[in-house]
Order: C-alpha cells, then sequence, then structure tokens
C-alpha cells in the first residue's frame, strides 16, 4: 500500500498510482515490459489442480492474462487429473491467447520419469504444489527461452492484469539490480482480516523465536517481509538451476530461505501487488494434522526450525517449550492489535476465534519440534535441477518431449 516504509534489509516496491492514476500506470509498466521481453523473454508458471478448472478463479484469471501483450509462454502444472480430465483442462486452457505447455503430472509419461527419480533417490518425497512446481521449473529450464519467470497460483479470486505486470517489472527490468521479487497485499476481504497463518502463526512465531534464540540475519530477513506466505514471486533465470524447493507446505518460507541463503540482500525485493486479494480459503482442521491450516502450521514451524538449525543453533524440548510459552504470549498481544485496526477500519473480528486459532499454533509448535527430534535425517527439500543432470543428464530433454507428446496427443 501506499507508504515509503523501507527496512534497509529488502527493498519494498511500493504502488502509489491506487485510484484516478492506476490504468495510466498499468500502460506504462506495460509498454516497458513489451521492450523488456524482445531481449528479456518472460514465462509464467501455473501450479493447477483439476478442480480449479471449474472454479470462480481460474476463468478470470485467463481472460486477465489474454489481456496481458509482454509474456512468451506459459507452463502449466496440471495435478489431481485422470485421462478424461486432462483433455477436459487442455481444452479449457485453448482459451489461451499465449503459447503454454501442460504438464500432465499424473498421467504415464510424466509417471514413469517421476519413477526413474525414486530409483536414483531424486524424486519428490510428496505430491503437492512443491512437487508441481518443480516439474514446472524443469520444463522452463527444458525449454531454454526464458530470462524471467514468474509463479503464482490459480485460486486468486481477485486477480487482475496488473498484479502479473508488478510481479514481473523488478526482474525483467534490465536496469533494476534484482535477482528475487515477492507479492505481497493486504489480506483482507468479505469485512474481515484473512491471512491468519502469518498474522496468528509465522508474524508472533518470529518474534519468539529472536527472543529465545537471539537475533539472527535470518530472522532479521524474513520479519522484512509484509506477506512472507504469498504464492507470487519471480526469479531471473539463472536462479533456478540450483534452487532447492521444500516438498511440504513449507514451500514460500523454504524459497525464501534459500534466498537469504544464497543472495545478497540487495538482490531481492517484495512488490505491492493488489489493493485487494483474495483466495480460495482452507480450513483450519484442528482434528487433522494432515490438511488445512493445521498442516500447513506444523511444515511452516518446521521450516523455520531446520533454517535456524543449519545455522547452528541448538534446540532440545526446552527450547521448544519457551518458544511456544513466547510465541502464546506475543500472538495474544498482536490479537489486541488486530482487533483495534479491526474496529478502526470497520471489519469484523472474533476475538475467540482469533484465540482458539492461536491455542491451535501454539500445539503445533510443540508437534513441529517433536517432529524434528524424531527424523533428524529427514531431508524435505527436493534436489536441485543441477544435481538430477548430474545423475541423468538428458532428464529435461526427455520430460519437454514426454510434455510436448501429451499436448499433442490431446490436439489431434
Amino acid at each position: 500500500m501506499g507508504s515509503f516504509y523501507q527496512n534497509g534489509i529488502v527493498a519494498n516496491l511500493h504502488d502509489f498510482s491506487y485510484g484516478t492514476s492506476s490504468a495510466g500506470n498499468y500502460r506504462k509498466l506495460e509498454n516497458d515490459l513489451i521492450k523488456f521481453s524482445k531481449v528479456n523473454p518472460m514465462e509464467l508458471i501455473l501450479p493447477c489442480l483439476f478442480s480449479e478448472i471449474t472454479g470462480d478463479a481460474l476463468p478470470k484469471i485467463i481472460s486477465e492474462i489474454n489481456q496481458t501483450k509482454f509474456l512468451n509462454h506459459i507452463v502449466i502444472g496440471l495435478d489431481r487429473a485422470n485421462k478424461k480430465e486432462y483433455i477436459e483442462a487442455s481444452k479449457f486452457f485453448e482459451k489461451l491467447k499465449i503459447s503454454h505447455s501442460i504438464l500432465w503430472n499424473d498421467g504415464p509419461r510424466l509417471m514413469e520419469l517421476d519413477e526413474e527419480l525414486k530409483n536414483k533417490g531424486l524424486a519428490p518425497n510428496e505430491f503437492g504444489k512443491g512437487r508441481n512446481v518443480w516439474f514446472c521449473i524443469g520444463m522452463t529450464l527444458a525449454r531454454g527461452k526464458a530470462e524471467s519467470i514468474a509463479l503464482h497460483d490459480c485460486d486468486i479470486l481477485t486477480y487482475e492484469k496488473s498484479l502479473l505486470a508488478k510481479l514481473f517489472y523488478p526482474v525483467a527490468n534490465p536496469v533494476f539490480n534484482f535477482q528475487f521479487c515477492k507479492g505481497y497485499y493486504p489480506r483482507v476481504a468479505d469485512g474481515k482480516m484473512n491471512g491468519r497463518v502469518s498474522r496468528l502463526l509465522v508474524f508472533p512465531l518470529l518474534v519468539a523465536m529472536e527472543k529465545t534464540i537471539g537475533r539472527s540475519e535470518y530472522l532479521d530477513f524474513m520479519k522484512s517481509f509484509r506477506y512472507p506466505l504469498a504464492g507470487e514471486f519471480s526469479f531471473r533465470k539463472n536462479l533456478l538451476p540450483r534452487l532447492r524447493i521444500p516438498s511440504d507446505w513449507g514451500l514460500e518460507i523454504g524459497v525464501l530461505s534459500e534466498m537469504q541463503r544464497n543472495h545478497a540482500s540487495n538482490r531481492i525485493c517484495q512488490v505491492d501487488l493488489a489493493q485487494k486479494y483474495d483466495h480460495k480459503h482452507q480450513e483450519l482442521s484442528e482434528n487433522d494434522d494432515n490438511s488445512g491450516l493445521s498442516r500447513m502450521s506444523i511444515d511452516i514451524t518446521k521450516a523455520l526450525i531446520r533454517k535456524l538449525a543449519t545455522q547452528g543453533n541448538i534446540f532440545t524440548l526446552e527450547t521448544f517449550r519457551s518458544i511456544k510459552a513466547t510465541y502464546y504470549r506475543a500472538a495474544l498481544d498482536m490479537i489486541d492489535i488486530y482487533r483495534s485496526d479491526a474496529q478502526m477500519n470497520n471489519l469484523n473480528f472474533d476475538s475467540h476465534i482469533e484465540e482458539k486459532t492461536v491455542e491451535l499454533f501454539a500445539l503445533n509448535i510443540m508437534k513441529a519440534g517433536e517432529s524434528f527430534f524424531e527424523n533428524p535425517m529427514e531431508t524435505p527439500f527436493i534436489p536441485t535441477w543441477n544435481r538430477v543432470l548430474s545423475a541423468i543428464p538428458d532428464f529435461l530433454d526427455r520430460l519437454k518431449l514426454s510434455v510436448e507428446l501429451d499436448n499433442a496427443e490431446v490436439k489431434k
């Protein structure tokens, strides 16, 4: 939103054009991006579930993307689709006016490649967004044409073409120094605050970890992001071959951790993408640790613990008890602030539900800590594409061929 805030660690790129000048600003960005695309081709990655084909969000996303003029190609990763559903999805994506490739992740050709990776100990550990994104990145590398790559989800109900332009611009502009860009936006919709996992878990947990373990460059870096769980980010091509992607729900935190580890903070930025933003909401799933926000909170906490452990921090059960207690107090303090914020903005706010959510997250912090102790050799990251190519040099060529054959069969 419109502020001049900078914290000196990660650059904040604002949008001051909301209102009467927003259309003119978009035209300026698009004209620049069209020029950049001639020497700096741009590809978009869309990780997608078949169920989203019939949802409310994706048709509007396709309509908005069709109005852009700077994209060179789109790579679509399709999950949870049988053959009939893959054919239906392919027909749906024919609406796209931009050239595109569809990865049928459940199809026999890609599953055969996945089995080959398993035999080498290189396959993703589980199905999900992380695996989908990883294969899409592989396809982008196999094509070898993109210089700038952006990624976003397919469940954004408030999608506008300006979001895509603002997401690409920092890494596509050859004058800018940025290698990686993360999106942010206000999580307010339907008269209430959303973004529960960021508001009620990530922000107070980072505060608690700093108080318990001590200040670190990593925690300062993570606290710099205004919406760390945003699913929208963009890269320059050179980052992708050695990018380690988590296979669980810690994808967004894991990618930020990789950026902090491998790149100077002055090569990283975050950009204001939208004045309003809403997407499909996950259930809290209080009684099921394997789904919904409960699963997400455990995976995110484990991702933060693992990162801090790699920096030499020692964790004991007493450490986790201290983190949990400190987190709980910090989260309750933040609820008081959110209540004031909601009241000033005429938003509905249920303190009881907020505190019940915090109680669940506090319990899951301990579960994440216990899991960390029980599985000290856990390798949550999918191998880098550099490692895959070292073991199987022609793998990307065969991935590209498999995708092309799948796509060609549908068009017959």
